[in-house]
């Protein structure tokens, strides 16, 4: 009887890393064992997970992993994490999802998974306590006599655990020791530095022939070195179920500092509506309509006094705007054009300003008035003096990729790179299309911001997507100087004018800081 010879093939660069793991003829291989003790042990848990390791069988396990996150939602993960208490970093990974899971005893499923994990990927053998603790778990899990499919059912839940007890731990260590964004803690100091595949059939990566039965070994560490997208959690179509949980139970554990604003681009099922004013009335009459915060829009603020929008002319009238908006109590970020200079300490000089007339963020765009786009590292200049200089005020990285029509294959590594440069958040204006917002929102780790499209995705349909953050931009104040001309028009021509208009009175009110009486600032 002849037996093959799998190869074992090895790749380092980022195209080629990133193809692999994006080719569903590879998938991943996991510690297995060659039958074992019997009954629930750390070896009949290896090769029970090894099971579905490939073909139908891996993608029955990947449904099963994704059917038990779909009941976790993220930002209750996060909140969950930064209520408890201390501990070692893997119990409060643990506890925290047994708990979200609803499984028994959590402090005894916690104390278990972590000597599980400890046998399951390490080199040695499993002792014999660890081997309990396996038992123990099934015991917890499928209390009874299971089947082989509860049996499954079981290992499946505890390899979920397993494996989000040292990757996620991992990450926070990571993160921990760096005074970093998340998103340049992922590419710079991956808590997953390699990771291996086997072909399910045969394919080809990089012109070079993989067999069915081939390991794949993928060198992510050398990868992220020469390119700023992270490959940690895999790469579109193909990435991780678990990556957003793995990342709100991260930032739930470190408990960075956040402010009112940014914590209104996590909140659970809906993104952040953000309308753009152009003056108080309008900022104003938008809070009492229960808006949590209010951006401003370049080009109404513009066009009000009389100036173009992008061309860098409109920073007195920003600040007198930002400055009145200041004055009353509720939230509000300004659109800020590209800092409306290149030199990043003028840029960081106005971001001051406008904090310290009261704004809780600054939206910076890359596109110049010329239609063409400012070189990605000055960009990312840009972001990283204004969070050293102003690290509470949340900065909302915008790229005019779509917006402007050229180079629109740029987006992913400038988003990457702002990220990483310190952005609090990433806009893609001009992006409407279902599969390429879902594509980012797969690969970021800060909020991505979304324009508004009647002809585009519902406010629902964006969440679906992952979109956090949903900007009006010019809209109300194009649709604003629309109904005035059909006013006009209507009283010109003997027709009804429409809808209400507020009172001198009511105006008034608006028009004067403090006189809104918002209804809600944070």
């Amino acid at each position: 009887m002849t037996h093959k010879t799998h190869k074992t093939h090895e790749f380092g660069r980022y195209a080629d890393v990133r193809a692999a793991l994006a080719d569903p003829a590879l998938v991943p291989q996991l510690p297995a064992a060659d039958g074992g003790p019997a009954g629930a042990s750390v070896a009949w848990l290896r090769a029970t997970v090894a099971r579905f390791g490939s073909g139908e069988p891996h993608r029955r396990r990947r449904a099963l992993v994704e059917a038990e996150l779909a009941r976790l939602e993220p930002d209750s993960l996060r909140q969950a994490a930064a209520a408890g208490t201390g501990g070692e970093v893997r119990a409060r990974v643990v506890r925290t999802l047994a708990e979200a899971l609803g499984m028994p005893e959590p402090a005894v499923v916690t104390e278990a998974v972590i000597a599980v994990a400890q046998a399951y990927f390490g080199c040695a053998d499993a002792a014999a306590d660890e081997d309990e603790a396996v038992a123990r778990l099934v015991a917890l899990l499928m209390p009874g006599t299971a089947d082989e499919a509860g049996l499954e059912a079981a290992a499946n839940r505890i390899g979920l655990l397993v494996q989000a007890c040292e990757a996620t731990a991992a990450l926070v260590e990571a993160a921990a020791g760096r005074d970093a964004p998340m998103a340049r803690v992922l590419r710079e100091a991956p808590p997953v530095r390699s990771m291996r595949r086997v072909a399910v059939r045969d394919t080809r990566i990089a012109d070079r022939e993989i067999a069915e039965g081939d390991v794949v070994l993928l060198d992510l560490a050398a990868a992220h070195r020469t390119h700023p997208v992270p490959l940690t959690f895999g790469a579109p179509p193909r990435v991780c179920p678990g990556r957003a949980h793995a990342l709100a139970l991260a930032d739930g554990l470190l408990q960075r500092p956040s402010t009112g604003f940014a914590r209104l681009h996590h909140q659970a099922g809906a993104p952040l509506l953000l309308p753009n004013a152009w003056d108080h009335a309008s900022a104003a009459a938008l809070v009492a309509q229960g808006f949590a915060a209010i951006g401003t829009t370049s080009l109404g603020v513009a066009a009000a006094v009389g100036l173009p929008d992008g061309a860098a002319a409109a920073v007195d009238a920003t600040l007198v705007l930002a400055r009145r908006l200041g004055q009353d109590s509720f939230l509000f970020t300004v659109d800020a054009e590209g800092g409306f200079s290149d030199d990043v300490t003028e840029v960081a000089e106005l971001a001051r300003k406008l904090y310290e007339a009261g704004a809780a963020g600054i939206n910076l765009e890359d596109g110049r008035p010329d239609g063409t786009l400012a070189p990605v590292e000055l960009h990312a200049a840009k972001v990283a003096a204004v969070k050293a200089a102003v690290p509470e005020l949340f900065v909302n990285a915008r790229t005019d990729t779509h917006w402007s029509g050229r180079h629109e294959e740029e987006t992913a590594t400038r988003l990457a790179t702002y990220e990483q440069a310190g952005a609090d958040g990433v806009f893609v204006p001009g992006l409407s299309d279902p599969d390429r917002i879902a594509e980012l929102t797969a690969t970021l780790v800060v909020p991505l911001n979304i324009l508004y499209a009647p002809t585009g995705p519902t406010l629902a349909e964006l969440a679906a997507l992952g979109v956090r953050r949903v900007s009006l931009g010019s809209l109300l104040y194009r649709r604003a100087l629309a109904a005035a001309v059909d006013t006009a028009t209507a009283v010109r021509d003997g027709r009804p004018t429409g809808r209400r208009a507020p009172s001198y009175a009511e105006v008034q009110r608006l028009a004067v800081p403090g006189g809104s009486e918002p209804r809600r600032s944070v």
